[in-house]
């Protein structure tokens, strides 16, 4: 869902492999504030364009690429990724002062991680008021909450000492406004405490090496006192939203418009990572995404930036081959996208829940086919098993299932269906490669005599009324989904594949994202065991047994690593890509003087 490992430099492959030089031009800020395209200037109407919207409009439950960009505008974090080039994967201070490091921050043998809060950090409240440790602790408890916890929450809810057990009395408690802040207010968690509004303190039942990284989550954002009056994740709280970043959200109508405009309470010295140059940002997430592309690439005046329209991958090769400065491909570290079997599902007997129809059905897809279509070789890299290559663990690849349609009918026969069977695909028509995709798997399957029906959703409830509702898989309503995956922190990052995706009932939706409901006491084991791993060569050889096994079982059929294609207009300056968003930022791009906005 987003993607993000050993210190990936966010320079395109594209630039790296000599292939054209689009988009290699495009620089960020340096420390200075200049770059080469010159002084930035202040001011102006950012205009996104899409056709999604973002999951949720709170900052510690969204876990969508649509909701970090949206996220980055209004909502801050411990440790964020700075739009710098060659350092977007590079973790820097937001919220805190400093990286911890051991005998500064880090003790208990790296057990135990001391914060401080950066001074000058306001909520946009009136008055306005200091962002405290207690809010910070506020909004870590909140991503358990009944009503709609977090999807990465296998990351970190048995890392953090005391916190499995709040979790599981919250999940007890009645999914209204008032029961939840009774029980955030009533119950604390040994492992987060805030001796003094600027202090926080982590215990961690394990040392944790990537913890940092981690911390980059969204989901580790403060957490105003005032949005105990909303359940999380609700539509009400979503016109209810309290900024500490540069800017607030003045209007917002759900899959059709985000308006944000300046912070008063936000102070430019307080951020190190946000410019903040143009006064205003409007999304509109009415547009298809052959037009987001058409008006970027024409100067249509009220269009700047894509939000999660990404150019299409039949646009790209026009587009490298005149060397179009501005465009940029690049890299995500994700697995994206990749089919999950429902292992649930009643359909034809219950197919999908035997290891032998999954295994069939894997090997009757053509990847090659579903890559071609995606792009060909210029934004993707075939990938065949969990781990991308450059995640800790992923380094040596593999493929248990090769394409071959008569093998898979045999396959299909022996495991009881000589007459092939049914299947049920959901996917977002809004998007040309999923769109692309789907239909590459109807004719693929088809040999192999698989009829293939189309499930279409709309971006905006791809996830939320659908992936993330058990009921909605349980009840048939899909057998197979395109969806997507990327890392939630880089570097020894294989645990934010295992934890949320593979590691049985822990990962159930809606608190995690096995939406697949796969199950292996195995692979259990070998995620707890490769997260104890004292270092990143310890756990490496652990990930790779346990991607073995997920593979052999057929839990998902990954499909490829994509390189992410991304187009902003020529009166847009200092686009950095951040692979955390599958975007460039928003708060760190200025509108040449005279363009800017419509």
């Amino acid at each position: 869902m987003r993607p993000r490992p050993s210190r990936l430099a966010t320079l395109a492959v594209l630039c790296v492999a000599g292939l054209a030089a689009a988009g290699c031009s495009t620089s960020g800020p340096s420390a200075g504030g200049s770059t080469a395209e010159g002084q930035p200037v202040s001011g102006g109407t950012l205009n996104l364009l899409g056709s999604g919207d973002v999951d949720y409009m709170d900052p510690n439950i969204s876990y969508y690429s649509n909701g970090y960009t949206a996220l980055r505008m209004w909502s801050r974090q411990l440790f964020t990724y700075p739009a710098v080039e060659g350092k977007a994967t590079t973790a820097v201070p937001d919220l805190a002062e400093s990286i911890p490091t051991e005998g500064k921050g880090i003790s208990d043998g790296g057990k135990t991680y001391t914060f401080t809060l950066r001074q000058g950090v306001m909520w946009d409240t009136t008055p306005a008021r200091a962002v405290t440790a207690e809010d910070f602790v506020r909004g870590v408890k909140r991503t358990c909450n009944p009503a709609q916890p977090f999807g990465g929450l296998p990351d970190y809810e048995s890392l953090i000492v005391g916190f499995s057990a709040f979790c599981d009395g919250f999940a007890k408690v009645a999914p209204t406004a008032s029961a939840i802040a009774d029980y955030l207010n009533g119950h604390d968690v040994e492992g987060l405490q805030a001796p003094d509004p600027s202090t926080v303190v982590m215990h961690l039942t394990k040392p944790a090496s990537y913890l940092v990284d981690m911390l980059t989550l969204p989901a580790f954002s403060a957490a105003p006192a005032e949005w105990d009056a909303y359940v999380p994740a609700s539509a009400e709280l979503a016109q209810h939203t309290i900024s500490d970043g540069p800017y607030r959200i003045t209007a917002y109508t759900p899959t059709k418009s985000i308006t944000f405009e300046r912070n008063p309470a936000w102070k430019a010295a307080s951020d190190p990572v946000r410019k903040a140059y143009v006064d205003k940002i409007l999304v509109n997430e009415t547009v298809s995404q052959d037009s987001t592309q058409q008006q970027l690439e024409t100067g249509t005046p009220s269009a700047d930036m894509q939000f999660d329209n990404l150019t299409p991958a039949s646009r790209v090769p026009a587009l490298v081959a005149k060397k179009d400065p501005n465009l940029h491909i690049g890299d995500t570290a994700s697995s994206n996208p990749y089919l999950v079997y429902n292992t649930k599902s009643p359909n034809n007997g219950g197919a999908l829940g035997k290891v032998e129809v999954r295994r069939a059905l894997s090997t009757a897809i053509n990847r090659a086919n579903i890559v071609q279509v995606l792009g060909g070789d210029l934004l993707n890299s075939p990938l065949t098993h969990v781990l991308p290559s450059s995640i800790v663990g992923g380094e040596n690849s593999f493929d248990d299932y090769p394409f071959d349609a008569a093998k898979a009918k045999q396959m299909l026969a022996a495991a009881g269906y000589p007459n092939g069977l049914t299947v049920k695909v959901l996917y977002r028509n809004a998007s040309e490669g999923a769109t692309k995709t789907f239909q590459t798997l109807q004719q693929d399957l088809g040999k192999a005599g698989v009829t293939v029906v189309g499930v279409a959703s709309p971006n905006a409830d791809f996830y939320t009324k659908y992936l993330q509702v058990p009921t909605v898989a349980q009840r048939g309503v899909w057998d197979v989904a395109i969806s997507g995956w990327g890392p939630d922190w880089y570097g020894n990052a294989a645990l934010s594949y295992f934890g949320p995706l593979f590691n049985g009932k822990a990962a159930y939706p809606p608190a995690g994202s096995n939406f697949g409901f796969y199950e292996n006491p195995a692979v259990d084991a070998l995620v707890a065991k490769a997260s104890e791993a004292a270092t990143p060569q310890d756990a490496a050889p652990l990930w790779a047994q346990a991607d073995h096994l997920v593979m052999q079982d057929a839990a998902f059929f990954p499909i490829t690593e994509p390189r992410t294609p991304n187009y902003h207009a020529a009166q847009v300056h200092g686009a950095v890509y951040i692979p955390a968003f599958q975007n460039f930022d928003p708060t760190n791009v200025w509108l040449a003087p005279g363009m800017q906005g419509g």
